[in-house]
């Protein structure tokens, strides 16, 4: 096995980088250099954790539009959208670190004569964060900063698609003059991720990524005493009611499904419209699709870039042709996107209807510029479709019925419902998910429970 990777391009299939793996020692070393920060990082006072917090970020937005052109470079996402992800990452840290003196102060507990009681949230002590490729820092930051301002350590591991993502975070926190072994990262292969996640020293573990990899993670920490937070993929599904106005929600559904090619945790892949709006929000939505221009992302014209790889794309295009198989039919012929060619990452939208939940479209996640729509009549048979999956992300309902909205959200399972809104995370919420989309909490006051641990204090003044 060879000790470097490459960073293949999605762009035109180009050498990107190349770097080295870890080594064993650089594994060690850069444990104990985490181990021996994390006793002093502890001790320090929130607002300091605050000001080197901060100023991270002000330093990594300064560089936004130079760290989007390297986004748009390993995973393919037009340039004119990558900067924004930056901004996306200044929006969570800000938050985050705005409400951690109030979430992570000591608990009171009703007054007792002679005694004095609270509880204290402890740092857990070395966060392992690992981070995917489609958004690597709007996924990296909803670990890294929450554990760094609860008094732990970080250290990150990238995705080979994305390696860049550490090398920039580290910088920040080094100009920021961050105290060494406070944040680092590793470039790790399986073998060596698996190894570190038994390592005694790490505490938790914070994984962002598909649900196989998510069960590798399980599974190499089963033999330890750990919490591990999980991420993992979604089906993510809308429901447009009977009182949807169109011409607001089909663009947005349409932006929710296609944004990023597809390649989104939380994008739409699953539409159920009601009878009496299906065949209109069809017609919308493929007038819409139709404009998209697939492209180079380095072109500033481009709204659809490649695919993170040509495999990926592939397997979004066995799903059409097996649902084709079955009855279902294509909407929008590739013809009209020159550069979409089999075995290629350049894939352009497309928008399936006459589909079921026989088909792997309606059921396997897709992470593609793909889409299936189907006819509901009632709110209950839009909520048993919704539910019918092996995940439970997000979902959304389109209406301006806010009663209504919420009955349909109480019975759904989803870790986010939204009402007129889609593929987006407030860092005020909650970020979790249902069934095989993963287990734990990221953002908002709860995420802060994931990343540290209780620890009682009961104190008799005298005996």
């Amino acid at each position: 096995m060879t000790n470097k990777f490459q960073t293949i391009s999605p762009i035109d299939n180009s050498i990107y980088l190349e770097r080295g793996y870890s080594s064993d020692k650089d594994i060690t070393d850069t444990i104990l250099r985490a181990q021996k920060a994390q006793r002093e990082w502890r001790n320090t006072s929130i607002a300091e954790r605050a000001n080197y917090c901060l100023k991270a970020v002000e330093l990594l937005v300064a560089k936004k539009d130079e760290l989007g052109a390297e986004i748009t470079h390993q995973m393919g996402r037009p340039i004119q959208y990558t900067a924004g992800e930056i901004e996306g990452f200044a929006e969570r840290a800000r938050y985050m670190i705005s409400i951690a003196e109030n979430k992570l102060q000591d608990i009171p507990i009703d007054e007792q004569v002679g005694f004095d009681r609270y509880i204290k949230r402890e740092p857990l002590g070395i966060v392992l964060s690992i981070s995917p490729w489609n958004y690597p820092y709007l996924t990296a930051v909803n670990s890294i900063i929450p554990a760094i301002m609860a008094g732990n350590v970080v250290i990150l591991k990238p995705s080979a698609q994305a390696p860049l993502t550490a090398e920039r975070i580290k910088q920040a926190f080094d100009d920021a003059k961050l105290p060494e072994g406070v944040f680092q990262y590793l470039y790790l292969d399986h073998s060596s991720s698996q190894k570190l996640i038994q390592n005694e020293a790490i505490n938790y573990v914070a994984f962002t990524g598909s649900v196989q990899g998510g069960l590798a993670v399980q599974h190499a920490a089963q033999k330890r005493f750990i919490n591990i937070g999980l991420e993992l993929g979604g089906k993510d599904a809308a429901y447009v009611r009977e009182d949807a106005e169109l011409e607001k929600v089909v663009p947005n559904l349409v932006d929710g499904a296609f944004f990023n090619s597809g390649q989104s945790c939380c994008g739409i892949e699953r539409i159920y419209v009601h009878s009496t709006l299906y065949t209109e929000f069809v017609e919308r939505a493929i007038d819409i699709a139709k404009d998209y221009i697939l492209g180079n992302p380095l072109d500033k014209g481009t709204t659809l870039g490649p695919m993170v790889r040509a495999k990926a794309a592939e397997f979004a295009r066995d799903q059409i042709k097996e649902a084709v198989a079955g009855g279902a039919k294509a909407c929008i012929d590739n013809v009209l996107f020159k550069q979409d060619k089999a075995g290629t990452s350049y894939m352009g939208p497309q928008i399936m209807i006459d589909v079921d939940h026989s088909m792997r479209i309606m059921s396997e996640e897709s992470f593609a510029p793909l889409v299936g729509i189907m006819s509901v009549d009632s709110d209950g048979a839009a909520i048993e479709k919704i539910n019918e999956s092996e995940f439970g992300l997000t979902a959304s309902v389109w209406t301006n019925d806010l009663e209504s909205a919420v009955k349909i959200g109480d019975n759904i399972n989803a870790g986010t419902f939204f009402m007129n809104r889609c593929d987006y995370l407030d860092p005020a919420l909650a970020w979790s998910g249902f069934k095989n989309s993963g287990r734990g909490c990221t953002l908002s006051e709860v995420g802060y429970e994931q990343l540290t641990r209780p620890k009682s204090f009961h104190l008799r003044r005298s005996l």
